[in-house]
């Protein structure tokens, strides 16, 4: 009779089975895209400085003290790097699903029944021993072991962990991308930093040589030889310098708690290494070929495992139109009397049952997740080509950019060496009456710019090295 109904309920699934599957719904599909450009920039180099540490990159020792204090402290990293414990959690929660769920219990009560009931009459009616017929009031106590487990014949439940899994390891490329972005915000705000310091530096220098020249023309007043607007105008400059190093001030105070603020501290003074802003940059760029980035970049490898993780959602959510088969199990003893309870095998309880379910009418819930899972999949496809493609645009822009500032830096170098040659020319002239003062103060105020440009070209040529380290993905080990 068991044997009947067992392989009476088999078939029923295998029907069942036969019925859902025919009816699940087509997907769309869509493979990435795996053609890659063989450089950047037409040469095929095969080292990349992005393997280099971030210490080894960097060589100012304080840059690299701040940098180490920020991977320590930094409020939003330590933020990302619970949620990377919640994703392990989630692992851990998605393998013991597919694993036996084993409980222990007890139980404990009393009981009275009708005597003029069927069950009363047959207690009446009954011995337990010789002589000794069962209690009016009866107990019911008991403990045992109680198993549950669904058989994971599909491997919903096991794509399901691997899903938990790959998310999981996504998080932790997630947290590798940041700290390349907090490495080179850090190091970026730094060299602004240094720039705003010789900013400062420079207009101090003009200062005192717009006061000389202000003394000049101040004799040259007494003499005759200029009229008091020359003094006028020449003071105006002074004082208009002079009120350019405090928006310099300024600057230099955001800038430091930017820093600090990435350190995860209240605002304190920034130790820097001013010589560092001019050591030369290096000779060659090593960039490496594009599919280098494949391996350094974590954000394309986040892109990569979340990728994987949707593709089993896909599976997991398949899955669902199939049978299910689920087991149950119990053992232990149960007893009206305490007395009783552990005599075996009058008290002695089991049970061993299996079920197999699956889904008929209602399965429209499971076609939608369905349905969802596969358009997740297809995102989760074009977020990974977009985020290589937007990898290889970054690093060919960086090696485009660098070459053209050095460009722009030599030709500016030129020119403020030019000016500031001019200057002491004009003032020659000046005092010797063949140049008007105006020729003076317009040759002053164009050097400064010309090297205030200087300074800003070169901070542009540092933190585009920097942009290059991080689009190749350095900076996160």
């Amino acid at each position: 009779m068991f044997s009947a109904k067992f392989f009476r309920s088999i078939a029923i699934g295998c029907i069942a089975c036969f019925v859902v599957a025919c009816s699940i719904p087509e997907l769309v599909s869509r493979d990435v895209k795996k053609d890659q450009p063989a450089d950047y920039s037409g040469s095929e180099d095969t080292v990349n400085f992005a393997q280099l540490n971030w210490k080894d990159f960097f060589a100012d020792q304080y840059l690299v003290n701040l940098i180490d204090s920020a991977l320590k402290n930094n409020q939003e990293l330590n933020i990302l790097l619970q949620e990377i414990n919640v994703a392990q959690n989630e692992v851990l929660a998605r393998k013991g699903e597919y694993l036996p769920f084993l409980n222990l219990g007890g139980t404990g009560g009393v009981e009275k029944v009708g005597r003029y009931t069927s069950q009363g009459a047959n207690d009446a009616n009954t011995e337990i021993e010789p002589g000794k017929l069962v209690p009016e009031v009866l107990g019911d106590y008991g403990f045992g072991a109680f198993a549950t487990w669904e058989v994971d014949i599909w491997r919903k439940l096991r794509n399901a962990r691997d899903a938990a899994m790959f998310r999981y390891l996504a998080s932790v490329e997630g947290k590798n991308f940041m700290v390349t972005n907090l490495v080179a915000e850090i190091a970026g705000s730094y060299y602004e930093l240094l720039s705003l310091d010789n900013q400062l530096a420079l207009i101090r220098e003009y200062i005192t040589i717009q006061n000389n020249a202000l003394k000049i023309v101040r004799i040259q007043k007494e003499a005759g030889e200029v009229t008091e607007l020359a003094v006028r105008k020449f003071e105006a400059e002074v004082l208009n310098t002079e009120g350019l190093q405090y928006d310099v001030l300024q600057q230099i105070v955001e800038r430091e708690n930017r820093i600090n603020f990435l350190l995860g501290r209240y605002p304190q003074p920034i130790q820097r290494d001013l010589q560092t802003f001019n050591v030369p940059m290096p000779d060659t760029l090593h960039a490496g070929i594009p599919s280098q980035l494949m391996e350094y970049r974590p954000d394309i490898r986040q892109a990569e495992q979340e990728l994987t993780a949707a593709k089993l959602d896909v599976k997991v959510a398949k899955a669902k139109f199939y049978p299910s088969f689920r087991i149950t199990a119990g053992v232990g003893f149960s007893a009206f009397n305490p007395a009783y309870l552990i005599r075996s095998p009058e008290s002695l309880i089991y049970s061993l049952a299996g079920d197999l379910v699956a889904p008929v009418i209602n399965r429209k819930a499971i076609k939608a997740e369905y349905l969802s899972a596969n358009a997740e999949q297809v995102e989760a496809v074009y977020r990974y080509e977009r985020t290589v493609l937007n990898a290889y645009v970054e690093v060919v822009n960086q090696v485009s950019q660098i070459g053209n500032l050095q460009k722009s830096y030599d030709l500016k170098l030129q020119e403020s060496q030019v000016l500031s040659q001019a200057i002491l020319v004009a003032t020659e002239l000046f005092k010797s009456g063949k140049a008007e003062y105006m020729e003076v103060l317009l040759t002053q105020r164009d050097a400064l710019q010309s090297r205030f440009e200087l300074i800003e070209y070169k901070k542009q040529q540092r933190i585009a090295l920097i942009n290059l380290y991080q689009a190749l993905g350095g900076g996160w080990e």
